[in-house]
């Protein structure tokens, strides 16, 4: 029997015949027909619970599972083989595990005890697979019960050892941060140790508490003599064949010593005066002739311009940027330019000598680099070299690709509006962006160039003279379209002036003007804002066209029935103005008074585009944090603070910008006797209450069984959960306009004498349905009904089906976690029909 059982078991395929075999598929469906045929085998396999070929079969399944086939259920085999005392059958296990498990699957608390087994194991290969999986799939439980162990093991004389637990700790470290301080103590002799792979990961455990705690940060400042000494060996030893890297000693672990400096050293005057020999020695002894030189250098830079340096250790830092764009790799002269533009406003001076350089990088083929570049020098513009650098940079606006001819042009005219010489060089500037950019002009250029051309009284003349010109010779650019009609329409009476020096003056008739505003309204290609403009133009000129009135008149006559309604409205009135109110032409055509522009509005836009421009995960830049009120728009309370002059109390504004609701506002219209609910946030947008009598029958009243509330039916009230004190309320609205979506305000309320915290309420509905929950009004609910959590859900319902829906809530109350689930089916029918 057992002859006949060996031979009817067929032996299963090694690893390295099924890979032949799936890359030899011509197909995807004959890859997919490979994979399934073989984990049907696969399963047939583990249901015999023969152990002779589970490791092959496990390590098939990863194959397949990295080939992105489902392959969940291998997940207890991997714990089987995890629990072999073979070491070959360990290392599949642990592999499995850490590609087919993490905290979701409820396996995964299975490999616990089997991990603090093997962490206590005497083979130290055996103890590595241990480490590295705790390290890679840790949950918060198996982090808390498994962290002292791996605190022993740092302690371990082992080194290959050590270096395992130490990078198990980061991964335990950054998953539970409150182990911190258990890894502290045993971290601070770490530094002393000879070997580097000991060293590398304790830097990295050291940077990673840093960044995690301030407290820790303050206590590793200690540390910095330490590493200095450290780098300063690495930097100064003689050749060493084990961790050399194209003549460089040990580069990784001086990237990650100089990153660790750079956190201990910011904004630390005593920390920063204790590395900065090291970094300037690091800075002109590290060969460049190779990546990992660059690498190095890289990281000086992030690291001098991070602390508190010297200036000049600041200004060899930006040289050495300055190397890496003369450098033939794009990929260190793109890293170069964007280094540069990060540290551009910590020594704006130092960037400034390389701007040859970085203008230079304009005519780069790369798209990167350009882009890099472009950015750069917009931000090197100042008082000083404005002339040179918008003589460049409207160079590279005639030849650069269309998608950065939009973005640049509104740059020239914002940094030439904040640093122009004179208005002269001012208008020069922007007429040359508007003849060369064409179409890709933005229409706040057009609005710019028409605020700049009206201010300038004294250049009216030549301002029009110079746009006619442009016009003639291009009636296909759109913006200067627009900017050329408003002005020959405001000030065409001096397009003949000869008060322009070093012009020689137009000598146009009023015909010929006339003339080109007609080939630009009857161009198909005009667009109909363009047209817009120049109808408005003729118009102007009917008042300063004496003699062409007529003319001006029948060509606005014709786009009385334009099937464009803007323009046949601008033609009637404009033709009325001929007929009826011909007598109050002239005072309506008058010029354009000078238009208002808020005060540094240009100065303003141009300082945003550079601050743009330094946020490009910039370490050194501050970050904004949006503090809002829980479940109230930040707008809210602006709101409110109009009325504040007036008759409102500042108690009402402060308590509604603390989210104290709607009945907070309306107790400042009196005492009206109204019982007001809350009102439901909804996408920045208050839904109106319903209330009695409120303004005497201007809104309809609450009792109404579907009174309206902003376009949607209200329905009555659906209890959805109420246990312990917990009580959740749907307040349902049916949107008029659209019978299919429902929005349901949820409600929920805490009657127990203990507060409910880090509430979280989920919601769950069948496939035909469609559910967008929104942000919750907080996570806390007091206790006593001394307050409340909404929540907006959003229902889709297109099949118009009866709607049941499936809660999930977690709350913490006395610190025990509790979790409830619950279904909801007593929905309203009027929701659905």
């Amino acid at each position: 029997m057992n002859v006949l059982k060996a031979v009817s078991t067929p032996v299963p395929k090694r690893l390295r015949d099924l890979i032949r075999e799936i890359r030899s598929s011509r197909t995807a469906a004959d890859e997919r027909a490979v994979v399934n045929k073989e984990c049907a085998t696969i399963r047939d396999s583990f249901r015999d619970q023969d152990n002779t070929y589970r490791c092959r079969n496990v390590a098939k399944l990863l194959y397949i599972h990295m080939l992105g086939y489902p392959a969940h259920f291998g997940q207890l085999e991997c714990m089987k083989l995890i629990a072999s005392p073979r070491f070959t059958d360990k290392r599949i296990g642990y592999l499995g595990a850490m590609l087919l498990l993490d905290e979701r699957q409820d396996v995964h608390l299975l490999i616990t005890n089997s991990l603090k087994n093997d962490l206590g194991h005497q083979t130290q290969y055996i103890q590595s697979l241990a480490l590295c999986t705790l390290g890679a799939i840790c949950s918060t439980e198996m982090s808390r019960d498994l962290a002292g162990e791996v605190e022993k093991m740092i302690k371990s004389s082992n080194a290959y050892i050590k270096k395992k637990a130490i990078l198990c700790a980061f991964g335990i470290i950054r998953k539970v941060p409150d182990l911190m301080e258990m890894y502290i103590p045993a971290t601070r002799s770490l530094l002393n140790e000879k070997n580097h792979g000991v060293l590398l990961t304790a830097v990295c455990l050291i940077t990673e508490m840093s960044e995690k705690s301030p407290d820790t940060l303050h206590h590793f400042r200690k540390l910095v003599p330490q590493l200095v000494r450290i780098l300063k060996n690495l930097i100064m030893a003689g050749y060493s064949p084990e961790h050399d890297v194209s003549g460089v000693s040990d580069p990784f672990l001086q990237v990650k010593i100089l990153r660790l400096l750079r956190i201990l050293g910011h904004n630390d005057a005593e920390a920063s005066e204790t590395m900065n020999d090291i970094l300037a020695q690091v800075a002109t002894n590290t060969d460049t002739s190779k990546n990992v030189g660059h690498a190095i250098l890289y990281e000086i830079v992030l690291t001098i311009m991070g602390i508190q340096s010297e200036a000049g250790l600041r200004v060899l830092a930006v040289n050495i940027l300055g190397r890496f764009l003369l450098n033939n790799d794009k990929n260190i002269r793109y890293v170069a330019l964007n280094t540069l533009l990060r540290v551009v406003s910590a020594d704006y001076n130092a960037v400034q000598r390389h701007r040859t350089t970085i203008v230079d990088c304009l005519k780069d083929p790369d798209i990167s680099i350009r882009r890099r570049a472009i950015e750069l020098s917009f931000a090197l513009i100042n008082h000083n070299n404005v002339r040179g650098m918008m003589k460049e940079l409207l160079l590279f606006l005639e030849t650069c690709d269309p998608e950065f001819k939009s973005d640049c042009c509104s740059n020239i005219v914002m940094a030439s509006a904040k640093y122009s010489p004179n208005k002269r060089w001012h208008i020069d500037t922007v007429l040359k962006v508007l003849t060369t950019a064409g179409n890709y002009i933005k229409g706040d250029v057009v609005t710019i160039a028409i605020q700049l051309v009206s201010e300038t009284s004294t250049l009216h003349a030549y301002s029009v003279q110079q746009l006619f010109r442009a016009l003639r010779s291009d009636i296909t650019q759109q913006p200067l379209a627009q900017v050329a009609a408003w002005c020959i329409g405001e000030y065409g009476e001096l397009i003949n002036s000869s008060s322009v020096e070093e012009e020689e003056p137009l000598h146009v008739t009023e015909d010929e003007v006339i003339t080109l505003l007609e080939r630009v309204l009857a161009n198909n290609n005009s667009a109909v804002v363009t047209k817009e403009y120049v109808i408005t133009a003729l118009m102007k000129l009917s008042s300063r066209f004496i003699n062409s009135s007529l003319r001006l008149r029948q060509i606005i006559a014709q786009y009385g029935s334009s099937t464009n309604v803007e323009l046949q409205q601008r033609s009637v009135e404009y033709s009325n103005l001929f007929t009826k109110f011909d007598h109050m032409r002239p005072a309506l055509l008058e010029h354009m008074p000078l238009i208002e522009a808020h005060p540094h509005s240009i100065e303003v836009g141009f300082q945003e585009k550079q601050d743009e421009l330094h946020l490009l995960t910039d370490s050194f830049s501050r970050t904004v944090a949006h503090n809002a009120a829980p479940g109230l728009p930040a707008e809210n309370g602006d709101i409110l603070d109009i009325l504040s002059n007036g008759s409102v109390p500042s108690s009402h504004v402060d308590s509604m910008k603390n989210g104290g609701g709607a009945s907070d506002l309306l107790d400042l219209l009196g005492d009206l006797g109204t019982d007001v609910s809350p009102i439901p946030v909804h996408n920045n947008t208050v839904l109106s209450p319903v209330s009695n009598n409120l303004l005497d029958g201007f809104m309809q009243p609450a009792t109404q069984p579907n009174a309206l509330v902003n376009g949607t039916s209200a329905l009555p009230v659906v209890t959805a959960f109420n246990k312990d004190g917990l009580l959740i309320e749907f307040n349902c609205q049916k949107a008029n306009n659209d019978a299919t979506k429902t929005v349901i305000n949820m409600k929920a309320t805490n009657s127990s004498p203990f507060p409910m915290l880090d509430f979280v309420f989920q919601a769950a509905v069948p496939k035909s349905f469609q559910l967008n929950l929104q942000s919750p009004s907080g996570n806390r609910l007091p206790p006593v009904n001394s307050g409340h959590v909404t929540q907006v859900i959003q229902l889709s319902n297109p099949q118009k089906q009866p709607i049941r829906m499936r809660l999930r809530i977690t709350y913490t109350q006395n610190g025990k976690t509790v979790n409830e689930m619950g279904e909801v089916s007593t929905f309203p029918p009027e929701l659905w029909q």
